[in-house]
């Protein structure tokens, strides 16, 4: 009830709000500071205050580079939600890496902080990109009361047993199948400097070559990485498999293999040991369930390559066993329940090779195992990228969860049309994406769309979920 007639004291302010933004800021009361556990936080609140807190849990920060405090994902969405009277929180988390451990608790200590320094706001909305989707998720089921709606971006929603399991899918493939005579490690990694090294020269080797290519297809489709890189280009025609695997390679190269073959010795460091598992994993099955088998089918065949002898050597190759304390680790830092009680709206690329979209099919399997289909609603943008979105269609996002929480019905069924319609009324200040090059002028690229079946789903519903659902 609590939570109700704090929603229903916003209906005034956010119906007019929805009708009319300025983006004029009003003056901004900014407070910092530290938490017990070293962590820093960020608070901004405008002078024309709405009585709602956005709470902004940020992303992966690689070990060892800076890590402020941060309440926005970038400027333009800044300036649209201070001048509309939004307040801004969020804090650095005590550590980098995969800091669910830490992020959960400073998040909720930023909250207090807010409530001591400002007040108690009518109504609390989480939202966070990337490694802070899974966090925002993991606060409404670990803080259920703290929150009134939550926008988890390009979010780790598959939880972070699964991920690291699909991670390890492709580490094991391209080890067997590209390094089986180096000393490249996959798990309980001793030198990841070296081992990420190691794994770029041979994916470089691998590229130059149609079998090496082709074999790193079988390795993009055993993850479902997209065939679509550069946010700002088309996406590749679905039988343009050269052009696919130039943009999985990519991927790899740029973004995937630090996070697998380096950054996992963070995790591992953090858990006590290698959390991560492919026992019972049938990867023949997997490939007939990945979106991209056609394509590794068609190279293997330009390659004049034995499929089946590469599929038959994964299945021949020793498995990898977690170590039982690390899994639970892991599993605690985070898996999901589907016990979702607010309204639930997330925002995914569909060409994002590090969070694969296919993460919302996992998140929404087990909402809907636990019942709750009716609070969640997922929305799609055709763009390469991880967390690619343009400032318009983020706040075209907020205003649908808005429209959510005030009125308790879910607008228009999240059409993709409505959506890129109320992203292009914002004008061509929000409809822009950034790039090495500058900033770009960017339409709205919503997509009504449904993603694949995630490959390797764990979650605290049913956690012996090893594979594609049909191949237990």
């Amino acid at each position: 009830m609590h939570r109700i007639a704090k929603a229903h004291s916003l209906i005034g302010i956010i119906a007019l709000l929805l009708l009319s933004i300025s983006t004029a800021v009003a003056q901004i009361t900014t407070h910092t500071g530290t938490l017990a556990d070293g962590a820093t936080f960020l608070i901004e609140v405008p002078a024309n205050w709405n009585g709602a807190l956005f709470l902004y849990s940020h992303g992966y920060v690689t070990p060892g580079s800076p890590n402020p405090a941060v309440d926005v994902g970038d400027s333009a969405t800044r300036l649209f939600m201070l001048s509309s009277g939004f307040a801004l929180a969020g804090s650095s988390y005590a550590h980098t890496g995969w800091a669910i451990q830490e992020a959960l608790p400073d998040q909720i200590a930023v909250l207090d902080q807010f409530n001591t320094l400002v007040g108690h706001p009518l109504a609390t909305i989480a939202w966070g990109h990337s490694l802070g989707g899974i966090i925002t998720a993991g606060l409404m089921q670990r803080f259920p009361e703290r929150f009134d709606a939550a926008l988890p971006m390009c979010g780790v929603l598959s939880g972070g047993v699964a991920t690291w399991n699909t991670a390890l899918d492709g580490e094991f493939a391209f080890k067997t199948l590209l390094g089986a005579n180096t000393p490249l490690q996959v798990v309980n990694i001793a030198n990841p400097t070296a081992n990420f090294q190691l794994s770029e020269f041979l994916l470089s080797q691998a590229q130059a070559t149609p079998q090496g290519r082709a074999r790193l297809a079988l390795v993009a489709a055993l993850s479902d990485v997209p065939g679509w890189f550069i946010p700002t280009s088309p996406e590749p025609a679905a039988n343009d498999f050269a052009s696919q695997e130039a943009n999985q390679f990519l991927w790899d190269q740029q973004v995937d293999f630090p996070f697998i073959f380096a950054f996992r010795a963070e995790l591992e460091a953090r858990a006590g040991g290698n959390a991560s598992s492919n026992t019972g994993v049938n990867y023949r099955k997997q490939l007939e369930h990945s979106v991209d088998r056609e394509e590794v089918r068609a190279l293997y065949e330009a390659a004049n390559l034995d499929l089946d002898a590469d599929l038959d050597a994964l299945e021949d190759a020793p498995r990898i066993q977690a170590d039982e304390d690390a899994r639970e680790y892991l599993e605690h830092n985070l898996i999901f329940n589907g016990q979702i009680h607010i309204p639930v709206l997330t925002l995914h690329t569909k060409g994002d090779g590090l969070v694969v979209v296919e993460n919302e099919s996992a998140y929404k399997d087990v909402v809907d195992e636990g019942g709750n289909a009716r609070f969640l609603r997922q929305t799609y943008v055709a763009r390469a990228g991880h967390c690619a979105f343009t400032p318009a269609e983020t706040i075209a996002a907020v205003e649908t969860l808005l429209t959510r929480l005030v009125t308790g019905k879910w607008p228009h069924d999240l059409d993709a049309d409505d959506l890129n319609a109320a992203a292009s009324a914002l004008g061509p200040n929000f409809n822009i994406f950034a790039t090495s090059q500058g900033i770009v002028p960017t339409a709205p690229a919503f997509i009504n769309f449904k993603p694949a079946q995630y490959l390797r789903e764990f979650d605290a519903v049913d956690h012996h979920l090893v594979s594609t659902k049909d191949t237990r």
